[in-house]
């Protein structure tokens, strides 16, 4: 009889100890701070996935930049044509990307042309004109960024509010395994 007690006693402890890993995981697994921790590296992994897809790895960009900077000894026709095939070949199929290198290639070109009078007008124009489309821009991107933090901020709550009643069964469970245990313990 003192050995049954003993055994009753070692797996109350045993059960009482798994219960209690099994709460803090489950405590840490639900816990707000940690479940925007990781929804935050999910969609930093995401952002970082596309960009790298569309915009190449950093080792990447020095191949292609070094090849760019060897033919700059050539006239600006002959880099044009040969970085405008270049992007082609990398760029295919992806036409974000490829409008990404075009944009470089023209502010390059753009660069190495002074610009005239009219040009600078024009720009000064252009500039003044697109200040509303900035300010929109502007704008959106704000009302994104709360509309963001609104969903986040209930889903932390539905988050909490499901550990809550989780870590409540959980405890019920293990109140009413306990007391299993110690009928069967006294009535052995």
């Amino acid at each position: 009889m003192g050995n049954r007690t003993e055994e009753l006693s070692t797996d109350i402890a045993g059960t009482r100890q798994t219960l209690a890993q099994d709460l803090d995981e489950l405590q840490d697994r639900v816990s707000p701070s940690a479940v925007v921790a990781r929804r935050k590296a999910a969609a930093r992994n995401r952002v970082l996935g596309v960009r790298d897809r569309v915009m190449g790895t950093a080792s990447q960009a020095r191949e292609s930049t070094g090849g760019a900077a060897s033919g700059a000894k050539d006239t600006v026709r002959d880099t044009a044509s040969s970085a405008a095939g270049a992007a082609q070949d990398r760029y295919e199929g992806s036409p974000l990307g490829a409008g990404l290198v075009a944009f470089g290639l023209g502010m390059v070109i753009a660069g190495m042309i002074p610009a005239s009078r009219a040009e600078a007008s024009a720009a000064s124009s252009a500039l003044d004109q697109g200040r509303p489309l900035l300010d929109q821009a502007k704008s959106v991107g704000q009302d994104v960024a709360s509309g963001v933090q609104e969903t986040a901020t209930e889903a932390a709550q539905q988050v909490k509010e499901s550990a809550m009643g989780s870590a409540g069964r959980v405890q019920e469970e293990g109140r009413s395994a306990v007391g299993d245990v110690q009928s069967s313990a006294k009535s052995e």
